[in-house]
């Protein structure tokens, strides 16, 4: 058995992505989403960079969730998007979608994936990892068949892509962990569960 701890992970996060990566490294989970006003959170000690916002959010959600966990090892995670200076959020529409990815177009993008673990009242665990995705020039009538194609999906991610799907035909080079693009810096994380003794070593 890889879990050694006597109750299930939790993970104080919406997205399906991340829960799946979890339950295919081995591991019970329970949901324990945190509801938190994210720009209040990343706003509140004044304007922080990119890969900080990622880690204040992930942080306030495991701290959030994790009172309701009592014994339980909780994790808050976050991913932020930045072109240069400026912040991507999830596109509200096609038409948001659409020019979020016409400013992305043959540029190189930051995203900045963090986890936090929880624990009895208090975060004991955080990290933020960044990788670097160039996407390729895009023509009007490529980002048209991929708007059609994708359909309501480009609303749900910031960057209006998953490049586990559909997605990966924007890029033409990705430098960066695999799991910090999808979401969640896990090489980090089950180190971090190793050391505390509940994951098997």
């Amino acid at each position: 058995m890889l879990w050694l701890a006597p109750t299930p992970l939790v993970i104080a996060s919406k997205s399906a992505v991340r829960r799946a990566m979890l339950a295919a490294a081995g591991f019970p989970l329970e949901v324990g989403e945190a509801d938190i006003d994210e720009r209040a959170v990343e706003t509140r000690g004044g304007p922080v960079a990119p890969d900080q916002a990622a880690l204040l959010l992930a942080r306030e959600k495991a701290r959030v969730a994790v009172a309701r966990f009592p014994g339980h090892y909780v994790i808050g995670a976050d991913q932020t998007l930045a072109l240069g200076d400026r912040r991507f959020n999830k596109p509200e529409n096609r038409a948001a979608a659409r020019e979020q990815l016409k400013a992305l177009g043959g540029q190189t993008h930051a995203l900045h994936s963090a986890v936090a673990v929880a624990k009895d009242g208090r975060v004991i665990f955080s990290h933020v990892e960044t990788a670097r995705l160039t996407m390729r020039r895009l023509t009007d009538r490529f980002l048209d068949a991929y708007l059609d194609t994708a359909g309501d999906a480009v609303t749900t991610s910031v960057g209006a892509y998953q490049l586990e799907g559909l997605g990966i035909h924007l890029f033409e080079r990705i430098d960066g962990d695999h799991f910090t693009i999808l979401g969640l810096p896990l090489f980090p994380l089950l180190a971090f569960l190793r050391r505390e003794g509940c994951l098997a070593g």
